[in-house]
């Protein structure tokens, strides 16, 4: 049986005060997989998921999330943004963080059923964060909040889910843990990770585009130099895969 088709996006064009962030992007996303997004600041990245989410209206084209519109698919996304920003005194526990997922489901200030709770616990135990359900969630580190915040975007089951620059505020020791649990997921949803981290994006992901206003993307992860070339308006260099990962140099 083929993948389902999650998302099309047909010529999107975003502007921002009449100048363009997003030109005639085309992308179809199936049900399963790792799509890595990379290129500059700027580039549309994070416009690109929002266009997604709904959270921005594109100017031209026609957007298709599960079938429908993205209001209407909305809730079957789990969305990490590149930036949680909270309280880290606030008194509230891993658990309760990770409940917040299901408001989608039970509507905001009702009271959770059993099986929100029982989801909440699935999705800790499935980044291997069960044992901090009672800690404090300001007394983690980076990258154990940023495990805690995928699993409160696992609690609502989704069949799409999105990072946004998900590694910036790791230690680098840590993520190596995390990109593999990325590849654990992979296998029971669509991941559409946007990052810097082109040796990271190289290994992990299953296909990788590039972004800079256009897309250039072609259903692999293979990136010719003049994809890149196009995307970072300079040479870059290039990644050569083989038993250990290592950049080629081009002149500059």
């Amino acid at each position: 049986m083929a993948d389902q088709e999650l998302v099309k996006l047909d010529d999107i064009w975003v502007h921002y005060d009449d100048a363009p962030t997003l030109e005639g992007i085309n992308l179809s996303v199936k049900s399963s997989g790792f799509l890595g997004i990379i290129g500059p600041n700027g580039g549309g990245k994070t416009t690109l998921l929002k266009v997604i989410l709904g959270l921005v209206k594109p100017t031209h084209g026609r957007v298709s999330v599960m079938g429908g519109n993205p209001e209407h698919g909305r809730k079957f996304i789990g969305y990490i943004p590149q930036y949680n920003l909270f309280d880290p005194e606030f008194p509230i526990s891993v658990s309760e963080v990770v409940l917040m997922g299901r408001y989608g489901r039970t509507g905001l200030f009702r009271h959770y059923r059993e099986e929100d709770k029982k989801a909440a616990m699935t999705a800790l135990k499935t980044v291997d964060m069960l044992d901090y359900k009672d800690r404090q969630i300001g007394r983690l580190s980076s990258g154990e909040q940023q495990r805690i915040f995928i699993a409160r975007a696992l609690a609502t089951s989704p069949k799409l889910l999105l990072l946004d620059e998900p590694t910036t505020s790791i230690d680098p020791a840590m993520q190596v843990g995390f990109y593999e649990l990325l590849d654990k997921l992979k296998h029971g949803m669509a991941i559409i990770m946007v990052s810097h981290d082109i040796c990271a994006v190289s290994i992990y992901v299953d296909e990788i585009a590039c972004l800079n206003h256009q897309l250039f993307y072609h259903g692999s992860k293979e990136v010719s130099a003049e994809d890149l070339a196009k995307t970072y308006q300079c040479p870059v260099q290039l990644i050569a895969h083989g038993f250990i990962p290592h950049r080629v140099l081009k002149e500059h």
